[in-house]
């Protein structure tokens, strides 16, 4: 009962961050970890578990992605299952000793865009491609975020910027339906490989929907600063922890 509540409550907590700045899996995945799924079982329910505010966030954002541009749209859809398809097939080919190696580092890397989020997006806009993106920047953070979820967000919303998207409703409409759609393939994957913990999916997903439902005020009471330093702390915490456990 105990460990099901460390999942209610860190699920609870990530539908909150998600819909206020997001880091979401910085709770989720640690959480499933210390109640002990192994490590590559965990980052698949973890996906599981977040996958419906995506959906949530693409309806609310809905007015600003029927306006994209359709076969644009449809090209970057596209590109994004492949590389979300090819993310992960290669979690399910990786071993929880070749993930637990991995996963401090991912962990890191998701800290710091998230840490460096805004700074990203402004060097991104400076170095604007200009409108026309190629498919490899997209198949890349794709493959990523089908593998490892966290930071997704943020590497996206730069993604956007190098192309030179600057109306941040849309960029925040693409970003959700592009992370629905890879944890769409996802999910499927990672159901059909028997690899997701079901019972506790199920519980963290309710719990996560009701924490995004509670985040829309919250987000509107709290500095947008504390929030971020609250993320930022957790993700470095997780990371020491994780980076302790592949050493000690």
């Amino acid at each position: 009962m105990t460990e099901y509540l460390v999942l209610a409550a860190a699920a609870f907590f990530a539908g909150v961050l998600n819909t206020i700045a997001g880091g979401g899996t910085f709770l989720t995945f640690p959480a499933l970890v210390y109640t002990g799924v192994p490590l590559v079982a965990a980052n698949a329910t973890s996906a599981v578990a977040v996958f419906p505010g995506y959906l949530g966030g693409a309806i609310g954002f809905r007015r600003e992605i029927e306006a994209f541009d359709l076969p644009r749209l449809l090209r970057i859809v596209a590109f994004t299952a492949i590389g979300g398809l090819i993310g992960s097939l290669l979690l399910l080919v990786s071993s929880n000793e070749a993930f637990a190696f991995v996963v401090p580092f991912l962990l890191m890397l998701a800290t710091v865009a998230f840490a460096f989020g805004p700074r990203i997006q402004g060097w991104a806009s400076r170095h604007s491609f200009g409108k026309t993106e190629g498919p490899w920047g997209t198949l890349l953070v794709s493959v990523y975020g089908g593998y490892f979820n966290g930071g997704l967000g943020i590497v996206l919303l730069a993604l956007f910027s190098m192309w030179g998207m600057r109306d941040i409703n849309v960029m925040n409409g693409l970003k959700n339906a592009l992370s629905f759609v890879l944890s769409a393939i996802s999910v499927a994957t990672f159901a059909a490989a028997g690899i997701v913990a079901w019972p506790q999916a199920a519980l963290m997903m309710a719990a996560a929907t009701m924490g995004g439902y509670v985040g829309a005020p919250v987000a509107r009471a709290l500095p947008a600063w504390m929030v971020r330093a609250g993320v930022i702390a957790v993700g470095v915490t997780m990371s020491t922890v994780f980076f302790w456990r592949l050493v000690a």
